[in-house]
């Protein structure tokens, strides 16, 4: 039988350690892989408030895009450190995006009721998740119910390209498409939302006071008062999903509207109404025997409410509580 050959020699290093020892690396080298470490965590941690942005306003759920980032950190961990932080990153989260999009169009068809965007508190909140100030856009519900329209191809555009400002070259490159076929998916998205877009203009003084007069009237049940504030074909929407009480289908016009809104005065010694801001827009909070149980955000034309949409749903509620520390 021929013999096995020789294994090579140990290194004289590992050679000459006691029988049971292993090597272990030097103070230095640990210092200087810690030190990589901790940069590669600084960098992401650099754009952490973008990629929750960008994943919030393509997924409208800020549990998942909470996901979405903590699955790319967990890819920028292994990747190569010579690449540009915010192309990598961002391509990486939008691509997870799209992704999960594509999935839960399909699931949306089987949800409970109406389907609205998980709501995120940024009105002096413990603590905000969205970036700088003039990146804010697209934040409204009711733009990113509009989102809803789009194929996630023309999402993907439509955001990186309003609320992000890159060129359709860059979103060329992050979706792996040719620059032709991004500025055909940017004009379709255009064409989707022109027309609904034009009501989501800004007025939050106005609007704001339109809310506490909205909220005296309701919890006193001043009829005249709401029907001075809603629109005649004002609309609202419930969002319970399956798991909190909630109108299965759309309010519409103003009587159905007024009359569903009465049921809170039968509540008010339980209710307690509260004014916030959320995603950017003057909300009411609502908390039932203390407890955190709806949130409704109104929808503005000139100096009057044309939809109201309320959440319900406690897996909808769960971000915000963590954001104000309540329970429900």
């Amino acid at each position: 039988m021929p013999l096995s050959p020789p294994r090579p020699a140990a290194p004289a290093h590992r050679a000459a350690l006691p029988s049971g020892h292993r090597w272990r690396p030097s103070t230095r080298l640990r210092s200087w892989v810690m030190g990589i470490a901790q940069e590669r965590l600084e960098r992401f941690e650099a754009n952490r408030r973008r990629l929750f942005g960008v994943a919030y306003r393509l997924l409208g759920e800020a549990t998942e895009a909470e996901d979405v980032v903590q699955d790319a950190y967990l890819r920028w961990e292994r990747c190569d450190t010579a690449v540009s932080p915010e192309a990598w990153l961002t391509k990486v989260v939008t691509n997870l995006c799209l992704d999960r999009l594509t999935s839960a169009r399909a699931q949306r068809q089987h949800y409970v009721g109406p389907w609205l965007p998980e709501p995120v508190r940024t009105g002096g909140a413990a603590f905000d998740p969205f970036e700088a100030v003039e990146q804010r856009e697209l934040l409204s519900l009711g733009v990113l119910v509009l989102l809803e329209r789009l194929t996630p191809p023309e999402r993907a555009v439509f955001v990186l390209r309003e609320a992000f400002g890159h060129s359709h070259r860059e979103i060329a490159e992050i979706l792996d498409l040719t620059e032709p076929h991004v500025r055909q998916l940017y004009r379709r998205a255009q064409q989707h939302l022109a027309t609904a877009r034009k009501r989501f203009t800004a007025e939050p003084e106005q609007h704001r006071k339109l809310v506490e007069r909205f909220l005296e009237a309701a919890l006193v049940g001043d009829v005249p008062a709401l029907e001075r504030i809603l629109a005649d074909d004002v609309i609202g929407w419930a969002d319970g999903g399956g798991k909190a009480p909630a109108l299965r289908h759309p309010l519409v016009g103003r009587e159905e509207v007024v009359r569903n809104l009465l049921t809170l005065a039968r509540y008010a010694p339980r209710i307690r109404l509260v004014p916030d801001v959320v995603n950017d827009e003057p909300a009411i909070v609502v908390y039932l025997d203390g407890q955190l149980s709806g949130i409704t955000v109104p929808e503005f034309d000139g100096d009057s409410i044309v939809a109201l949409r309320t959440i319900t749903n406690p897996d909808k509620l769960a971000f915000l509580a963590r954001q104000t520390k309540h329970k429900f």
